[in-house]
């Protein structure tokens, strides 16, 4: 058999989500940073990312990420986050199947019962926590990079829609949090192209009239919208979630995975509309029903008391503040 590329690649699975993780045939993309790494793919190499995730090779639920050589002295392994609609700095699900990846394949040094995993991505420094058994990861935790409430108690105009009130936070992507009661759209699995639908026209009107950016990366644009709406029922477990919710991803795709980066956000919003407060402990676990199905186990967790700031809406969650728990399937 004749080729002209020859990529290999691990196929992962994360709470919902596949996830194909590239361990070698792209070689070390130019930059000094990941984040730079990230830029020059973007504007050189984006053929890659289509050869890898669109059809007839990929497919419009599939997530991605290219393992590269770290830039920084303090982590592993770096990591290029891919999807089928492009490059992002940061993906909760991604860095849950790599770091189990990493592990399995033996590319990092496994330690019984925990085995840690640091990546440097685009947006920063990514720890992973492996619960390993036998070689097998049971577990993973990731500690995200600083989340904040970007903007509280938003308003904007959508063409056909009218006024729709939403949140923006950030968890290492921008995400506007949307109550579905508001839109009018029951929660229900047959009404998916409508939250879709939805979704993209608030993120249109959320990138035009409010232009999230974030204060120290420049990382500018909203291209996450989450709806919200009251658990109706317990899990397996028995444990009520805190909330259920659809996520739209831009250019129109509803998300199959919980969402790390988004989970991350919303901890941030809700910190900041004092909901999670110091009253509430500083070791809090929240758990989030997504809509395909009830995911073994999601967190977020506080583990310390978050630092002030000048302005409500730019307090953030410090790095080590935030966790997202979940298991590899």
């Amino acid at each position: 058999m004749r080729t002209n590329r020859l990529i290999q690649t691990v196929e992962a699975h994360t709470e919902g989500l596949p996830v194909r993780i590239v361990t070698w045939g792209v070689g070390t993309f130019p930059g000094e940073t990941m984040a730079e790494r990230r830029e020059w793919f973007i504007e050189n190499s984006d053929d890659l990312r289509t050869f890898l995730m669109c059809e007839p090779r990929g497919h419009g639920w599939l997530s991605g990420a290219i393992l590269q050589p770290p830039t920084r002295p303090d982590a592993d392994w770096g990591v290029l986050f891919i999807e089928v609609t492009g490059v992002l700095p940061m993906c909760g699900a991604g860095t849950i199947a790599v770091a189990t990846v990493l592990v399995e394949t033996g590319m990092v040094p496994v330690d019984e019962p925990v085995t840690t995993v640091r990546l440097d991505a685009p947006i920063g420094l990514i720890t992973a926590e492996v619960v390993v058994r036998d070689g097998r990861a049971e577990s993973v935790t990731i500690v995200n990079v600083a989340s904040y409430a970007h903007a509280l108690d938003q308003t904007v105009e959508v063409p056909g829609r009218g006024p729709v009130a939403c949140d923006i936070g950030f968890g290492g992507n921008f995400y506007a949090f949307v109550s579905a009661e508001d839109v009018g759209i029951p929660f229900e699995r047959d009404r998916a192209e409508d939250f879709i639908a939805a979704g993209r026209e608030i993120m249109a009107a959320v990138n035009e009239q409010l232009d999230p950016v974030h204060p120290e990366t420049g990382y500018r644009g909203c291209e996450h919208v989450v709806f919200l709406t009251p658990p109706t029922e317990p899990g397996p477990s028995g444990e009520a979630p805190d909330a259920r919710h659809v996520l739209i991803n831009y250019p129109g795709w509803l998300d199959r995975s919980p969402g790390g980066t988004g989970t991350s956000a919303l901890m941030a919003v809700r910190h900041a509309r004092g909901e999670l407060g110091a009253e509430h402990g500083l070791r809090q676990r929240v758990l989030h029903r997504h809509h395909v199905h009830w995911p073994p186990r999601r967190r977020d967790e506080r583990r310390r008391a978050c630092g002030g700031g000048a302005d409500d809406h730019r307090q953030r969650l410090a790095d080590s503040d935030l966790a997202v728990h979940a298991r590899p399937q």
